[in-house]
């Protein structure tokens, strides 16, 4: 074994994971600030992530790894990996290929409280059919 390989990971030690090895991700879009989503990652899942910059997350419904774009071909291209102050939220900021959310908008945040109920702020710009097929949702 290298010597590489033996010496701890220091982006991985600066991590608090939680209780199932998760820590929650939000992607950001790098030039504009844009939030896009959240999601869940693992130690697995960071580390696949930075050896080829494409964006990978941990799907917990699914109970393994989700490859953004995968299915869909919205993929995520990471630009910078940040950690949080206590070390227990990631920034991702991306390259965003299309759209980000399973219901073909830009954002997955879409509706916002206003006057006392929701009230949608984005409209799909691709249909979730397009995008995956027929009863198809992300992790």
């Amino acid at each position: 074994m290298s010597q590489i390989a033996t010496q701890p990971d220091p982006v991985l030690a600066a991590i608090k994971f939680d209780s199932h090895g998760l820590v929650p991700a939000i992607a950001q879009q790098h030039q504009t600030g844009e939030v896009l989503m959240m999601a869940w990652m693992n130690a697995e899942s960071i580390r696949e992530t930075l050896a080829t910059g494409r964006v990978c997350y941990y799907s917990r419904s699914r109970g393994g790894l989700w490859r953004k774009g995968e299915t869909s071909g919205q993929t995520q291209h990471l630009k910078e990996l940040r950690i949080d102050c206590d070390g227990d939220t990631l920034l991702l900021l991306v390259h965003q290929d299309g759209v980000a959310c399973h219901t073909g908008r830009r954002s997955c945040f879409y509706r916002a409280a206003r006057d006392g109920g929701l009230t949608e702020i984005a409209a799909p710009e691709v249909s979730p059919e397009a995008l995956y097929g027929h009863g198809h949702s992300h992790g």
